[in-house]
């Protein structure tokens, strides 16, 4: 019984260790200008968001959350971009990996004067992580996940893990 327990607080204090481990990640990279959504208040039935993924097109056809909008990352477009946005106060949540390249599209919206504008903290890892489904290229249903590098692939705890 003493094992159970001790192997009980040893898993749970491990899952706290990783959560504020993806926390400290997200401080060292992030100066937080942009609010934080959960993926859990992002998958809530009520949470009605324009999502923008913020990965490279390879990234993204190999999963994305359903109804993304592609709009990358180092060929992004701010001016293409806002053409497929309704208003400058519809809530809009943008993703990458981990929520890193994220915050600098989100920043360049801000900017542009979109006031409802959210980082999916944790980004598509998290969201995985926590269970959520994610779509391929053809939007269909998939497990895989494109990890980006074998550095910030361990953050990426469920699914297939994919590379280059």
């Amino acid at each position: 019984m003493k094992n159970k327990i001790l192997y009980i607080l040893l898993l749970f204090s491990g899952i706290l260790f990783a959560q504020e481990s993806l926390s400290e990640l997200l401080k060292k990279h992030n100066n937080e200008s942009v609010p934080y959504i959960s993926v859990q208040e992002l998958a809530m039935p009520k949470t009605d968001a324009f999502l923008l993924d913020a990965r490279e097109l390879r990234e993204y056809e190999v999963s994305h959350l359903k109804d993304a909008l592609h709009v990358g990352y180092n060929e992004f477009n701010l001016a293409n971009t806002t053409k497929k946005l309704n208003n400058k106060d519809q809530m809009i949540v943008v993703y990458c990996s981990l929520g890193i390249r994220s915050e600098d599209i989100a920043e360049q919206l801000k900017k542009e004067g979109y006031t409802n504008v959210y980082n999916l903290f944790g980004g598509i890892f998290e969201w995985k992580n926590k269970d959520f489904k994610v779509y391929d290229d053809k939007n269909k249903l998939t497990e895989n996940v494109h990890a980006f590098s074998k550095e910030w692939s361990q953050w990426l705890i469920k699914g297939n893990k994919i590379y280059d």
